[in-house]
């Protein structure tokens, strides 16, 4: 694999020198003096919408009128740091609300304990980002955190093994269910699964601590662009397949196998203010709005707007929802004005067959981490190779396997980095690490303040199915600019299109490998645990893929086109 290096040092601004420790004298002239509550940066510029045309090809500004470049430890304005730093949290707050939403929807956990979740992984992910932003050194030159403004957040690829573990844990009785008339069944609330989801996950964060401390070269050899890039284009395409696209026509909590009976005949339930059949052009319209508003503040919205575009689709969606009665407001009354960690609790436990899936998402973990340390490291005018970087994905790494140890303490699926907020950086100009310490006061912020997680949980399904299909999009195009870096040689090709069989046919075909065992029943329930360990990595398409990649890298001879480029 070969990277440019960044040779040429980071821009600097006469307000951004050289960096100055943190003392007495420097808060009180920061919180006191104009210079260090505003400096010399163009606010109007930052707020002002976009006039041009959208058939117009002249660029949006001249190079005059970009803002100067705030390196990592540059000296910031202080209302600028809180600017971006509010950026930053409100770039990434959807794809953090999404994965709890959809775990504790496919538990069917009653409102209370979905907001609580909600609250738990803003939190969480608040204290999570300081630890990886703060770069701490630690024994024997190595560090804990990537030192970069690598926010983390709910990992996606958790959804999916997730969900096929519950999957299992209902089909193997662990979990109950109840059978109507008509032959449809209903899943009952399980806050027990979510328990065995939590403990599992935290015994086997300790690979991925294991992994920080194998050398960087052996890591990027181990999981290179191929085997990661294929591992996050899947997640995305799975989210979208069993999430998004749902969502967007009215809901994934069963309703969209039009039962005859029971709560889930229309969507969202029969519950609901306004309750149709999935598909309905009404839903269809509400997700598609929200979706198209994405799109108009990518013409025309200013900076501002154009880093927080999928909340603006997300809030406009949610005001016309709520104008034509599809929202139940009960969620926001019944949330705490205050609430923290803990609020809730599961009981935590270790769920047997779930231990080898839970071992291979933290392998793809892994794999994420490497590629979006490098993604930020780009936009952050960081070099991506050499001693320094390397040991920024050896401190970014063991702070992700730390962070999968913590969360499941703080009742929240594993974090990783997350890849939304570089586009923040790039058009921002500021890769400064005082913004990423304000994003992660106001995420934690946003957690505490109980109406927020409530009003969240209040969104209707295809208004965040309509957004969370673009997020779990963009998600897509990480893993394709990830496998941007391949050479794509005859060994490149082959190993693709190995792990692409796995994946994509799984993808289109989820029941593939669902029975595999079906026929097969043993005694000895250590092998049984067994069967249904393989049955869950073979049904999470990146699972699959990943492995595959991995194993057929590791052990295909290099043709000369590698051998060639590396010399």
């Amino acid at each position: 694999m070969q990277i440019d290096q960044h040779h040429s040092a980071p821009e600097n601004t006469s307000s951004s020198q050289a960096h100055r420790g943190v003392s007495i004298d420097g808060i009180i002239r920061k919180v006191t003096t104009y210079e260090g509550w505003f400096g010399g940066y163009d606010y109007g510029w930052l707020c002002m919408p976009s006039l041009r045309l959208p058939w117009s090809t002249r660029r949006a500004s001249s190079s005059s009128h970009e803002p100067p470049f705030y390196a990592l430890d540059a000296e910031l304005p202080l209302l600028l740091a809180i600017a971006n730093g509010l950026q930053h949290a409100l770039a990434m707050v959807v794809g953090l609300i999404t994965p709890p939403i959809i775990l504790a929807s496919a538990l069917n956990l009653d409102s209370s304990m979905s907001s609580y979740m909600i609250s738990a992984s803003l939190i969480g992910c608040g204290i999570m980002s300081l630890v990886q932003i703060s770069r701490i050194p630690l024994f024997g030159g190595y560090y804990l955190g990537s030192g970069l403004i690598s926010v983390v957040g709910t990992g996606f690829s958790t959804l999916s093994t997730g969900k096929a573990i519950f999957d299992a844990m209902y089909a193997d009785g662990a979990c109950s269910s109840t059978t109507h008339a008509d032959g449809s069944i209903t899943r009952n609330a399980c806050p027990e699964a979510y328990g065995k989801l939590l403990g599992t996950s935290l015994v086997c964060s300790f690979l991925e601590m294991f992994l920080a401390f194998v050398p960087a070269r052996i890591l990027k050899r181990t999981f290179p662009p191929i085997a990661s890039g294929t591992v996050i284009v899947l997640i995305g395409a799975a989210l979208i397949r069993d999430s998004g696209a749902l969502n967007w026509g009215g809901g994934s909590n069963g309703c969209q196998d039009f039962p005859t009976s029971g709560i889930f005949q229309l969507c969202p339930t029969i519950l609901a203010p306004r309750r149709l059949p999935w598909g309905s052009p009404e839903l269809i319209g509400l997700g598609f709005l929200s979706f198209v508003s994405i799109i108009l503040t990518e013409l025309f919205g200013s900076p501002f707007l154009k880093n927080i575009s999928v909340l603006v689709g997300l809030a406009v969606g949610c005001v016309v929802a709520g104008s034509a009665g599809y929202i139940d407001g009960s969620s926001i009354k019944t949330a705490p004005a205050i609430t923290f960690l803990w609020v809730h609790t599961f009981k935590i436990g270790v769920h047997g067959p779930a231990i080898l899936p839970m071992l291979a998402v933290y392998t793809s973990l892994t794999m994420e981490t490497i590629g979006n340390i490098m993604a930020t490291a780009e936009v952050s005018n960081v070099a991506v190779v050499g001693p320094e970087f390397d040991s920024r994905i050896q401190g970014g790494v063991l702070s992700d396997g730390l962070g999968g140890f913590i969360s499941a303490l703080f009742t929240v699926t594993p974090l990783s980095i997350f890849s939304q907020n570089n586009g923040v950086i790039a058009i921002t100009r500021c890769a400064n690490r005082a913004a990423g310490r304000w994003c992660c006061v106001f995420l934690v912020l946003f957690g505490i303040l109980g109406k927020i997680p409530g009003a969240l949980l209040a969104i209707p399904n295809p208004v965040l199915g309509g957004v969370t299909t673009f997020l779990f999009a963009t998600v897509v195009i990480s893993g394709l600019r990830v496998l941007a870096f391949v050479q794509y040689t005859r060994r490149d090709r082959f190993v693709l299109a190995a792990a692409m069989s796995f994946g994509l046919g799984n993808l289109l075909v989820p029941q593939l490998f669902t029975h595999l065992f079906d026929g097969v029943s043993h005694p000895n329930s250590a092998v049984q645990g067994l069967f249904n360990s393989i049955t869950i990595i073979l049904s999470a398409p990146f699972l699959s893929a990943g492995i595959v990649a991995v194993f057929l890298n590791l052990i295909l001879p290099l043709d000369s086109e590698h051998v060639q480029s590396s010399e």
